[in-house]
């Protein structure tokens, strides 16, 4: 009893259920089986565990890969059964031709193998799993996706949070002199509001108040400074729907000018102003 015991628990009826044994341990097994009624009834437990199995991690497949299977299995199927009636009709050709049973030698009927099936259903599963996995897969991806553009989103919004307080700190602070500049006679509907911080001088522009001409893609804006009656260049600057700006563009510093003026300049700017293209000007008081 010991040894059939550590039989079972060797794994080989497992193998043997699932086909996987050469022809001479097959035999070895169903003699077991046909000797031991405990072997022949651990045979049948494994095999009704693996139908269970199946049954309960099957999942449908897409419906091209489920004709295929069905298909193959239809095609295997038909083959046994004509064997199977093939044998049929020899037999009874055999008994019309009354020929004496001892000189016949009966074939043995195949039968359809259970294993042949089971192992077709493990492979269903297997290429059902792998099918799940592919799209757990792509699924990931999607997330990780969204993930990163929400991230994006966010860095964005606080962005823009941090500018839009910069922006009102500049109007608080009593360190800044904010002055407009009005449209020339040429273009008398520009508009523009920079902020001269009176300690450090630097000049902040307003990006998002600025309302001057569209330019092309040859030329920019340069903002000068009049000092003693003569121009001084403070930077250069795009129009706000031509660059990314946080809504405030800082230029150069200058310590005292009498008036400010914007021109459209080549690109990177002139030495000296092309006065027949202003667009803005004001006083500095």
């Amino acid at each position: 009893m010991e040894n059939i015991k550590e039989y079972i628990e060797s794994g080989i009826l497992e193998l043997y259920v699932l086909g996987s044994i050469s022809p001479d341990e097959k035999l070895q097994v169903e003699k077991m089986a046909a000797e031991n009624a405990e072997v022949k009834v651990e045979i049948e437990a494994i095999e009704r565990s693996m139908e269970a199995y199946a049954e309960v991690h099957a999942i449908a497949p897409p419906e091209v890969l489920r004709g295929r299977i069905l298909n193959s299995l239809l095609t295997n199927l038909a083959d046994d059964r004509i064997f199977t009636k093939a044998h049929s009709r020899t037999e009874e050709v055999f008994e019309d031709d009354d020929v004496e049973a001892e000189n016949v030698i009966a074939m043995p009927v195949r039968q359809p193998s259970f294993f042949k099936y089971a192992f077709a259903a493990c492979l269903v599963l297997l290429l059902i799993s792998v099918y799940g996995l592919i799209n757990l897969y792509s699924k990931l991806q999607d997330t990780n996706t969204q993930l990163t553009a929400m991230q994006l989103d966010k860095q964005k919004i606080a962005n823009d949070v941090s500018n839009r307080e910069k922006e009102l700190n500049i109007y608080r602070d009593t360190v800044y002199r904010i002055l407009r500049l009005k449209g020339t006679p040429k273009t008398p509907t520009a508009a523009m509001t920079i902020a001269w911080n009176t300690i450090n001088k630097k000049i902040v522009l307003d990006m998002k108040s600025m309302k001057l001409p569209e330019h092309d893609s040859a030329h920019q804006y340069q903002l000068w400074a009049l000092v003693g009656g003569k121009p001084v260049d403070l930077g250069v600057f795009d129009s706000a729907n031509a660059i990314d700006t946080s809504g405030v563009k800082e230029m150069k510093a200058i310590a005292a000018a009498d008036a400010f003026a914007v021109t459209v300049e080549p690109m990177g700017g002139s030495v000296n102003p092309t006065i027949t293209e202003m667009v803005v000007s004001g006083a500095s008081k």
